[in-house]
């Protein structure tokens, strides 16, 4: 079965072109279904429907959240049309196998006084609270998911027309309006050339550490976190949490639901009507509040 699942992995980055993150995260979801399938005395040519909706289960028990454990039955799905395809299983199980929409959880957002405060909390002249800055102004105005804030290049960014161009999941291009504020806050820290700044920079990205290298993912967590209790924000907050709040207020300002969903790299649109729910979710609340029947 190990084969297979190489050959698999193999298949999505040459035909898919598929981020190497995305296919360490499907080998991890399916290696997982098949340690849950050795558990229940079974494996992968006695696997039937019901298997599948019982692994998903048990990963909800766990407290996985609903996004993961959609991903990890994409992954099986996925999977299963490559054995098909590959006259290595007769029937795809895991077409028909469905996420409860009741699984569905609304992302945490934060509200726009606390969005002003964490975009305010790195203060000072040092290089690396300038490039600070310009990360968490980037992320607000634009959307961009992690892996995309990490890999953004320098040629990518025309503060000249105010756009910046990223490569998303599937290595699909989309462009996003930038804002003048965070044109602003990038022109600051390419400027900076404080003792800390690194010399050179790796092959043209945007985002350093010190040592001149692309800023990592551990990085930009342990950045936010930092910034979001200089902030006093007691929210539990993410890098994904200043995406979730640039969707989420756009909406709420009158933005089209398309054009969210173009500027978040959503190649569905039911992906980004989670946070349509959001918004109806802050409705209740203000009916409940000042309705005297409610």
């Amino acid at each position: 079965m190990e084969d297979h699942i190489s050959r698999f992995i193999d298949f999505l980055e040459v035909e898919r072109g598929m981020s190497p993150n995305t296919l360490e995260a499907y080998r991890r979801d399916i290696e997982k279904f098949m340690a849950f399938l050795k558990r229940i005395g079974k494996d992968i040519s006695s696997a039937v429907r019901e298997d599948i909706t019982d692994f998903m289960l048990e990963l909800k028990d766990s407290g996985m959240g609903a996004s993961s454990i959609a991903r990890n039955l994409a992954a099986l799905k996925t999977f299963w049309k490559f054995l098909v395809a590959e006259q290595l299983s007769s029937e795809n199980i895991a077409a028909a196998v469905e996420t409860p929409k009741t699984w569905q959880t609304i992302p945490d957002v934060l509200n726009r006084e606390e969005v002003e405060c964490l975009l305010e909390a790195p203060r000072g002249r040092k290089w690396s609270v300038a490039r600070d800055r310009a990360i968490l102004e980037v992320m607000y105005a634009t959307g961009l998911r992690v892996s995309e804030i990490k890999d953004l290049k320098k040629g990518w960014v025309n503060l000249e027309s105010g756009y910046v161009k990223c490569m998303g999941k599937g290595g699909k291009e989309r462009i996003v309006p930038l804002g003048k504020v965070a044109e602003k806050a990038v022109r600051t820290y390419l400027e900076n050339t404080g003792p800390a700044a690194p010399v050179s920079g790796a092959e043209g990205y945007l985002f350093l550490s010190r040592a001149g290298k692309p800023i990592s993912r551990q990085s930009l967590w342990k950045m936010i976190k930092k910034y979001a209790l200089k902030a006093g924000i007691t929210k539990c907050i993410t890098p994904h949490t200043l995406r979730h709040s640039f969707a989420t207020h756009l909406l709420e300002g009158g933005a089209e639901l398309r054009g969210v969903q173009e500027m978040l790299g959503h190649a569905d649109i039911s992906t980004t009507q989670i946070y349509t729910h959001v918004n109806k979710d802050k409705l209740r609340g203000i009916h409940e509040k000042y309705h005297p029947r409610a």
